[in-house]
C-alpha cells in the first residue's frame, strides 16, 4: 500500500480553500498510486485559529465530515483529517479517517492536549481509536500524542502495525520530526506518517519536515522545512526489513515495581 502526507499552509480560516486543497491533493496523490492522504492538525480551519474554533466548530456527521467522505469517493482515495468537533458546549481537537469508499472508519479525540491555550479550548480524548486499512490494524494520534513513548507502545500492544497523525509541530521543536517520529517507529514496530504545516498560521511559524518513518530506522520519505509538498511512500517495503533490525522492546519490557 502506497500511502502519502500533506504538508502545507494553514488555511487561515477558510474551509471552503481547504477544502479546495484536498480535492487538488487527493487527485495528486491517486496519480502517484496512494491509497490514503494524512492532512495536518486541525487543518479544516487551520492549528492557530484558536478565536474561531468555537464559532466554526462542527459535529459528528455534519457538512465537513459529508465534504470529506464526498471528497473520497470522488478520487478513490481514503483521507485522515484534523478539525475542530462540537459535542454540545464541548470542542474537541479530533481527526477522521475516511477510506476510498467515503467510509468512515475512524474518529479520534487528541488525549495529550498541548500547553495552557490548547487546555482552554478543548476538551481532553480518553480513548484510542484502531481499525483495519487495507489489511492492518491502524490508529490515529494527533501531534503531541505521538511524542509519549506510553502510546504508541500502548497501540503496539494492541497490534496496531500503522499510526496516522495529523500535526501542527512549531518552527523551535524539530527534535520531534528528526528523533522522536523515528524513534517511536522504531521502538514499536510500526510506520508513523505524520503530517505538519509549513510556513505561519496567524504568527505562529511550524517546522515543516514531515515524515513518514518505519521499523528498524527507516525513514521513507521525509520533507523540507518550507514547501508544500506531498510526500509518498510505498510501505511494503517493510517487508524487506532485516528482522535482526526490528525492535524487540514489545516483548523484552520489563515493569519494575516502585
Amino acid at each position: 500500500m502506497k500511502i502519502a502526507a500533506y504538508q502545507g499552509p494553514s488555511p487561515e480560516g477558510d474551509a471552503d480553500h481547504a477544502f479546495k486543497t484536498i480535492d487538488k491533493t487527493l487527485a495528486q496523490a491517486v496519480a502517484q498510486g496512494a491509497k490514503m492522504v494524512v492532512f495536518p492538525e486541525l487543518y479544516l480551519l487551520g492549528y492557530n485559529q484558536m478565536h474561531r474554533h468555537a464559532a466554526l466548530a462542527q459535529c459528528i456527521g455534519g457538512g465537513w465530515e459529508t465534504q470529506c467522505a464526498n471528497l473520497t469517493q470522488k478520487h478513490k482515495c481514503g483521507l485522515t483529517i484534523g478539525w475542530v468537533e462540537r459535542d454540545g458546549e464541548t470542542l474537541y481537537n479530533s481527526a477522521s479517517t475516511f477510506d476510498a469508499s467515503g467510509a468512515k472508519l475512524g474518529h479520534y479525540r487528541k488525549i495529550q492536549l498541548w500547553g495552557p491555550v490548547e487546555q482552554s479550548v478543548f476538551a481532553f480524548g480518553d480513548r484510542y481509536t484502531t481499525f483495519i486499512l487495507h489489511g492492518v490494524k491502524t490508529a490515529i494520534l494527533i501531534c503531541y500524542d505521538v511524542e509519549f513513548a506510553q502510546h504508541c507502545h500502548a497501540l503496539a500492544s494492541m497490534g496496531v502495525k500503522r499510526v496516522l497523525v495529523p500535526t501542527a509541530n512549531p518552527a523551535d521543536f524539530t527534535l520531534v520530526c528528526d528523533t522522536l517520529i523515528p524513534a517511536r517507529a522504531n521502538e514499536n514496530n510500526q510506520a508513523i506518517i505524520y503530517a505538519n504545516y509549513c510556513g505561519t498560521d496567524n504568527g505562529l511559524t511550524f517546522c515543516g519536515q514531515s515524515v513518514i518513518a518505519g521499523p528498524g530506522g527507516m525513514i521513507f520519505t521525509r520533507a523540507n522545512s518550507d514547501d508544500e509538498m506531498l510526500l509518498c511512500a510505498d510501505l511494503q517495503l517493510l517487508d524487506q526489513i532485516n528482522p535482526s533490525l526490528l525492535s524487540t522492546q514489545q516483548t523484552d519490557y520489563r515493569k519494575v515495581d516502585q
